[in-house]
């Protein structure tokens, strides 16, 4: 299909659901949550389909994690919406100032109409229900753009949803080579796109021809800072378990590790058992594989780059190679990396930690601060007082202390990035604001002073201006 025909049809979708937005252009919470609930249910009932698909998607994907990372955090965020969407429409109550009484305030959350969202392949599922469930549950229509990568996944939901929704309410869009360029082109009330931060310039640029507002989950190096009072068997047993998680291609992931220089052995020895308990080889059908062909390349070179430059690269699966038949490649240390290295110039989104140590807690915040803000940091610390300090001189989207990426599970938290990991927020609450208009209404009373303040201005308006500047305010001088 020609890059014409693929944005005349991605329009056509894209007006039908904004016409069906346009005659009920105010969900009922009623309507709203019966959406919701038809959304559990259709992955409930297929589940195991779902994990099917990924897993071909990905060649190797273990079923259990899928379901753990997935489905039971899609499942989260729904029951989440369904409890708390009535009160969310709720209107507002807002404070009026003395000078504009009897006037009353108030904020109205209303639908912004048609929300497109682009998803990428590593968390396929969660990152199109997720935004979804915040878009439905503002009441608002959903396109959805997957993942060249999702093929099998993007068949199964497109069968799926179109069971159970028309089109004008919610829409499944296949990747067709320049459909993710077309999508982000159209005239959307909101855009959410997850990726990387090079394709979250693009959508961003394209959005703006429409004026379309974004919001943009990039990434980043994430990092995690040890401090020597903590126990490291157990950080690392934490750090290990959630940078493994998808064979280590997760947004969030753990991205390096800074710790002090007196426990840098310890941390290498720690790591050994911890992953020699966990895995005797790749092949374990729990252990993920890499996407495709050019991200295991990318991998293997990252490896081979750093060991030219003189880094320590530490095989915690020594009894397993990269494999580049199955695509699944062992978690490696990589020990004193440098800025030159291709491993600290980019998210590395693979089975790599890089270890770089530091003398003190400024130093390692220092290192931080001098590179992009990242998507989440993590501190490992017993002492509040270095918590707080980390959080005070850094800046990331979001933190977890004393284990890495659970933050991004709490649905009463916002979830998004900053700088050049993204902008904008969603989950829960958050999100359902994101994706409403939070109208201010003023409710005028029959009796009031605004009558004085129109022109020519009589003597008594000229006494009440003159009252409220220089007697009002000058009490706060």
């Amino acid at each position: 299909m020609s890059d014409l025909l693929i944005a005349s049809a991605l329009e056509q979708y894209r007006q039908r659901q904004y016409d069906a937005f346009m005659q009920q252009p105010m969900p009922m919470v009623e309507d709203r949550i019966a959406t919701l609930k038809k959304v559990k249910q259709l992955i409930i009932r297929h589940q195991a389909q779902i994990c099917e698909a990924i897993a071909a998607d990905f060649s190797c994907r273990s079923a259990s994690e899928t379901a753990l990372l997935e489905i039971f955090t899609s499942l989260e965020s729904i029951n989440d919406a369904i409890k708390h969407v009535n009160a969310w429409m709720k209107p507002q109550r807002r404070h009026t100032s003395l000078w504009f009484k009897p006037a009353k305030n108030s904020v109205i959350p209303q639908p912004l109409g048609v929300v497109g969202i682009i998803v990428p392949w590593n968390y396929p599922l969660f990152l199109t229900i997720a935004p979804m469930v915040a878009a439905l549950a503002a009441g608002n229509r959903v396109m959805v753009k997957m993942s060249e990568k999702s093929q099998h996944l993007c068949q199964l939901l497109q069968q799926l949803f179109v069971a159970d929704f028309s089109d004008d309410h919610i829409c499944i869009v296949a990747e067709e080579g320049q459909t993710g360029i077309a999508f982000s082109q159209l005239k959307f009330d909101h855009l959410i796109f997850t990726g990387s931060t090079t394709t979250g310039k693009a959508v961003m640029a394209a959005a703006a021809t429409h004026l379309v507002p974004v919001t943009l989950e990039l990434g980043g190096k994430s990092p995690v800072i040890l401090a020597d009072d903590y126990d490291v068997h157990l950080a690392l047993s934490r750090i290990l378990g959630g940078k493994m998680y998808n064979s280590g291609q997760t947004c969030v992931a753990p991205d390096y590790l800074l710790v002090p220089q007196a426990l840098e052995s310890e941390v290498i020895r720690q790591s050994q058992v911890i992953m020699a308990q966990r895995f005797t080889d790749i092949q374990h059908p729990d252990y993920t594989s890499i996407i495709d062909d050019v991200s295991f390349s990318r991998l293997c070179d990252a490896v081979e780059n750093a060991v030219e430059q003189g880094a320590k690269v530490i095989n915690l699966v020594p009894k397993s190679a990269p494999d580049p038949q199955q695509k699944k490649f062992p978690l490696q240390l990589i020990c004193q990396p440098t800025d030159a290295m291709a491993v600290m110039q980019r998210e590395i989104f693979g089975p790599l930690l890089p270890i770089i140590t530091y003398k003190n807690i400024q130093q390692a915040m220092d290192y931080i601060n001098a590179r992009e803000r990242p998507l989440a940091l993590y501190i490992f610390s017993n002492d509040k007082t270095v918590h707080q300090q980390v959080i005070n001189q850094t800046r990331s989207g979001g933190v977890t202390i004393n284990d890495v990426m659970l933050h991004v599970a709490q649905d009463d938290l916002p979830f998004g990035g900053i700088g050049h990991s993204g902008m904008g927020y969603y989950h829960g609450r958050d999100g359902f604001e994101r994706l409403s208009k939070l109208r201010p209404v003023t409710y005028q009373a029959t009796l009031s002073t605004t009558k004085y303040f129109y022109a020519p201005y009589g003597k008594i308006g000229k006494r009440l201006i003159n009252f409220i500047i220089n007697r009002k305010f000058s009490r706060y001088e």
